[in-house]
C-alpha cells in the first residue's frame, strides 16, 4: 500500500493478539514500525520478527520516544493497547480507573501530542482498537464497555474535528479475537465471544481495506454493522435480548459453581 510505504508507524499493545498482527502488516508494507508494550521481552520478541524498533513502557506517554527512535516524527499512531477488565459498578476503583486511563486516556494523551503536529505537516493518521463492545456493549464487564463506548466516542471527535484538515481516523470495533485478552473473559467470553472468534490476522486485513477505501469505521466482523442497526432502531428490542444473553450467562455460571 502506497499510503504506508516508508511511514513511521506506532503500534501499542503490540507484544501479542491484534497489535502484534497490525505491526507485522504495516512492516510487510514497507512501514517503519515502532512496536510499544508494556511487556517489553514481548515487545522485543515482535519487534525482532519484523526489523522494527521497541519503545517499551506506558502506552500512555510513549509518543516521545517513538518519535526520537522513528527518526524525529510520527506518520500513524495505532492505539491499540487495551484492558478488559470486567465486574459491574461493584468493580474496584482501580479497575475502574485503569479501564480509563488505558482505554480511553491513553488515546486521548497521544493525540494531544500527536494531532499539533500533523496539522502543522497537514496530514496524519489515528487508528483507534476500540471493540464492538464500543458499539453495543459486552455482558459482565461493565468497565470494558463503558470505556470502549468513550474510545469509540473519542475517535469520532477527532474524524468529524480534522478530517478536512487532512487527519484520517480509524476505529477498529471487532468482537472475539483469538488473544490472549479473549482466554481470559471465561464464561461470559465463551458464551458471547468465542463462536464467531477470528485470527488476529483478519483484523489487519479488515484495517488495511478500510485505510484503503477511506473508511471511518472497521469492522472485522460485518454482521456488527447489522446489531448496531438494530440497537439504534429499536433499543429496547436490543436491551431485551440482551437480558436474555445476561439470564443465559448466569444461568451457565450457577451450573459452573
Amino acid at each position: 500500500m502506497a499510503a504506508v510505504r516508508d511511514k513511521a508507524v506506532v503500534v501499542t499493545g503490540a507484544g501479542g493478539g491484534i497489535g502484534a498482527a497490525l505491526a507485522r502488516r504495516f512492516a510487510a508494507e514497507g512501514a517503519r514500525v515502532a512496536v510499544n508494550d508494556l511487556d517489553e521481552g514481548k515487545a522485543r520478541k515482535t519487534a525482532e520478527e519484523i526489523g522494527a524498533v521497541v519503545v517499551p513502557g506506558d502506552a500512555s506517554g510513549i509518543v516521545g520516544a517513538a518519535r526520537e527512535a522513528l527518526g524525529g516524527a510520527i506518520d500513524i499512531f495505532c492505539a491499540n493497547a487495551g484492558v478488559g477488565t470486567g465486574g459491574g459498578p461493584d468493580a474496584p476503583e482501580d479497575d475502574w480507573a485503569l479501564a480509563w486511563d488505558v482505554n480511553v486516556m491513553a488515546h486521548v494523551r497521544a493525540a494531544r501530542e500527536l494531532v499539533p503536529e500533523w496539522l502543522a505537516r497537514g496530514g496524519g493518521r489515528f487508528v483507534s482498537t476500540v471493540s464492538a463492545a464500543g458499539l453495543l456493549t459486552m455482558v459482565a464487564a461493565a468497565p470494558y464497555s463503558v470505556t470502549k463506548h468513550a474510545a469509540y466516542a473519542f475517535a469520532e471527535w477527532l474524524s468529524l474535528t480534522y478530517r478536512h484538515r487532512g487527519i484520517d481516523v480509524h476505529a477498529i470495533c471487532p468482537q472475539g479475537v483469538r488473544t490472549d485478552m479473549l482466554a481470559s473473559t471465561g464464561i461470559a467470553g465463551d458464551l458471547v465471544l468465542t463462536p464467531t472468534a477470528i485470527e488476529p490476522d483478519a483484523v489487519a486485513d479488515a484495517l488495511f481495506a478500510a485505510m484503503d477505501e477511506g473508511r471511518f469505521l472497521v469492522l472485522p466482523h460485518p454482521e456488527v454493522a447489522g446489531y448496531y442497526t438494530a440497537r439504534a432502531t429499536d433499543p429496547d428490542h436490543w436491551l431485551t435480548a440482551m437480558n436474555h444473553l445476561q439470564g443465559k450467562l448466569e444461568e451457565l455460571q450457577g451450573e459452573a459453581r
